[in-house]
């Protein structure tokens, strides 16, 4: 749901990374341990490298790139809500009502959605309302399959680091056997061995896989908005009373965000 307003940092990502750094460093702490058990730089190269090379071999660069960039839908809300959506079209119907559908060209330089301003160029064109709607569905449709195979990507890294996890945990009780003879030695580098394991499972479930999936729920959430945005457009090519925009609208705001582009096509139907 772009737009050039400054992004707000999502607390629930941000939130719910420190809750899991401390419920697990707190564990380890109240267990007798201490952060130098689980501090283990080579571990931790061997674990990113490793899923970032596989990474890298399963998807071309073009696709990675994206990926690296959604991390902004993890990191940060949409700078404009579906109320402030949903306040624009009324505004814009409002003087097409008064003034007519072509006097919205003047608001053009005010509009800060591409999607939004796409469709009202359409509309003021004189594109017939059927196209319209299906041009804009087949962007909605094509913008959420590109970001849920951009999602993919954390996913394959989240599904790759574990197994990495075991080749760094492997390649560390190889050189412990090395030492056997050394007894005091051989259960400190066990321990020290299985660190690379735990890195690469709570980097799977703690940061990968979770950003893929909010990836693909901010996708859908903004699938909707977009959906919202044409029912808007296509409502003031009708002459639709304001008041009417905006009740139908409205509708869209208490919508389940998990709802799919086609549910919600369907509802809207």
């Amino acid at each position: 749901m772009a737009g050039k307003g400054n992004f707000r940092p999502d607390l629930a990502t941000l939130g719910g990374l420190l809750l899991a750094f401390l419920a697990i460093v707190g564990g380890l702490l109240l267990e007798g341990g201490s952060l130098h058990d689980v501090a283990q730089h080579t571990a931790l190269l061997i674990v990113l490298g490793g899923t970032m090379g596989a990474v890298m071999v399963h998807y071309p660069l073009r696709t990675l790139r994206g990926g690296i960039l959604r991390l902004r839908d993890v990191l940060f809300e949409s700078p404009r809500s579906k109320p402030d959506i949903v306040e624009e079209i009324v505004s814009l119907a409002t003087r097409a009502r008064r003034m007519g559908l072509i006097s919205l060209e003047d608001e053009f330089d005010t509009i800060e959605d591409p999607f939004l301003l796409k469709a009202l160029k359409l509309a003021v064109d004189g594109v017939d309302t059927n196209e319209l709607r299906r041009m804009m569905e087949l962007e909605i449709m094509v913008r959420e399959a590109r970001a849920e195979q951009e999602a993919r990507i954390w996913e394959s890294a989240g599904s790759y680091s574990p197994t990495v996890g075991i080749i760094g945990a492997v390649m560390g009780l190889i050189q412990v056997m090395k030492n056997l003879a050394d007894i005091d030695r051989v259960g400190h580098g066990i321990a020290v061995s299985f660190v690379a394991t735990v890195y690469g499972v709570a980097l799977a479930n703690l940061l990968f896989l979770p950003a893929g999936n909010k990836i693909k729920a901010r996708a859908r959430l903004e699938s909707e908005a977009r959906e919202m945005m044409i029912e808007g457009v296509l409502a003031i090519v009708d002459g639709l009373n304001p008041k009417l925009i905006k009740d139908k609208l409205e509708t869209y705001l208490d919508v389940e965000p998990v709802a799919t582009t086609r549910n919600s096509r369907q509802r809207v139907a």
